[in-house]
């Protein structure tokens, strides 16, 4: 973990972005007591998430799936049905 006052952040904070994105944190301090944390984001993913428990059984979802519900269904979700 990196310490830095927020002068040294804002004055040098490009030179620890190498050490913040091989996943370092950094704790931003006011007067050396810590107010913050800079943590790095989470690497997006490279393939696509698998839809459902059974995405590897090669089971695929019918084209109707993906078609709007219908009206008496939504309403039921918002309360204007009795």
């Amino acid at each position: 973990m990196i310490k830095l006052n927020i002068h040294e952040a804002k004055t040098h904070l490009s030179r620890y972005l190498p050490a913040l994105e091989q996943g370092e944190t950094i704790l931003l301090c006011k007067r050396n007591i810590p107010i913050a944390e800079i943590r790095p984001l989470p690497k997006p993913r490279t393939r696509p998430r698998p839809l459902g428990l059974a995405a590897d059984c090669g089971t695929e979802l019918p084209p109707e799936f993906f078609d709007p519900l219908p009206a008496e269904f939504l309403a039921a979700f918002t309360g204007e049905t009795e």
